[in-house]
């Protein structure tokens, strides 16, 4: 059952990052298998903020704002720096 998840989790983000560069893509795609639940529940909140009325990209950016300091730790040791 997790690959099937997997599967479609890394379809998904494929389709949402289609204008993304292929190094990029690949950078995030890895950053969201070391976590996905946390991915999950970042995603969850910005729906969460778009439905009470914020626009996408300050829902976005609040949540990541919320969350920098896992993200950061995510990054770390990843090729994303580089």
């Amino acid at each position: 059952m997790a690959f099937f998840k997997d599967f479609l989790t890394k379809q998904l983000l494929k389709r949402q990052l289609k204008d993304v560069p292929k190094d990029q893509q690949d950078k995030i795609m890895n950053l969201v298998q070391k976590d996905p639940e946390f991915f999950k529940v970042i995603g969850d909140k910005i729906q969460a903020e778009i439905a009470a009325g914020k626009g996408q990209m300050e829902a976005t950016m609040s949540v990541m704002k919320e969350h920098r300091a896992r993200l950061a730790e995510l990054m770390q040791g990843t090729e994303f720096n580089k």
